[in-house]
């Protein structure tokens, strides 16, 4: 009898994952807003997502999904509402902004001098926030969603493109962990707001396609003068300033 040969496993497709940060608030790269209520997109911040929504016009999103934070709701609604007939945006909660506890609504100033700032700088997988939770957790629930998107998405189109709104140290997490990193190296990662970061997950491997991509322009790439400090931001930071604009100096960041 003649051994009939086995059909070929249909090969998983690939997941591209679009981390957008949100766009800027009146308190982004000066305070620690964190979980904060009512914090919403400035003027400078819906430019920043009607922006955004424009460069990614041409691609085909197979979902949308953002923090519950309202900066990042509104991001998101702003790229879904530029979009004729795709996905609205959903909200998982898995996404939202680390949970910094006592931290919360301090300015950044006024953190740096505390002894757990080193520890989050140094050795991030070892900080827990007071009253709040760690960045380890605040990792595996983002890349645990990320799992489960990439799942769901897959079981529904051969190669899914989606878009996840959420916030800077959530965003760096999710990219070391991409890329293999120990979540200690994190901080070498840089998400400003309105970024677009994108991930490829394949069967075999992860590829970072694109990182904290802010389009054409290469403001930001040379530090102003007193500017090049080799602390990152708690939170992400409020990014380059546009052409002519103050910059608001934050903790990580020395004054002009």
């Amino acid at each position: 009898m003649a051994i009939q040969p086995k059909e070929p496993v249909p090969e998983r497709g690939a997941a591209t994952l679009l981390l957008v940060r949100h766009g800027l608030t009146a308190v982004t790269g000066s305070t620690l807003a964190g979980w904060t209520p009512g914090i919403h997109l400035d003027e400078r911040g819906r430019a920043q997502a009607k922006d955004a929504a424009e460069r990614l016009a041409g691609l085909d999103l197979a979902a949308i999904v953002s923090s519950p934070l309202e900066r990042c709701r509104e991001t998101a609604e702003v790229i879904a509402q530029a979009r004729s007939g795709g996905p609205d945006a959903v909200v998982d909660d898995r996404f939202g902004e680390c949970r910094y506890g006592d931290w919360t609504g301090r300015p950044l100033k006024e953190l740096a001098a505390e002894p757990l700032w080193r520890v989050v700088q140094a050795h991030p997988s070892a900080a827990r926030f007071p009253g709040g939770e760690s960045l380890a957790e605040t990792s595996a629930r983002a890349v645990a969603a990320v799992r489960d998107w990439n799942d769901r998405l897959l079981a529904e189109h051969r190669d899914p493109v989606y878009l996840v709104c959420s916030h800077g140290d959530v965003i760096k997490a999710i990219v070391a962990d991409a890329l293999g990193l120990h979540l200690d190296q994190f901080q070498r990662i840089q998400a400003d707001p309105c970024s677009i970061t994108a991930i490829r997950y394949t069967p075999t491997r992860a590829f970072l396609l694109r990182l904290n991509d802010v389009g054409e322009s290469a403001a930001g790439l040379a530090p102003a003068p007193g500017e090049a400090s080799g602390d990152a931001t708690v939170g992400g930071g409020a990014g380059a300033p546009a052409p002519g604009a103050a910059r608001e100096t934050g903790a990580g960041e020395s004054p002009r």
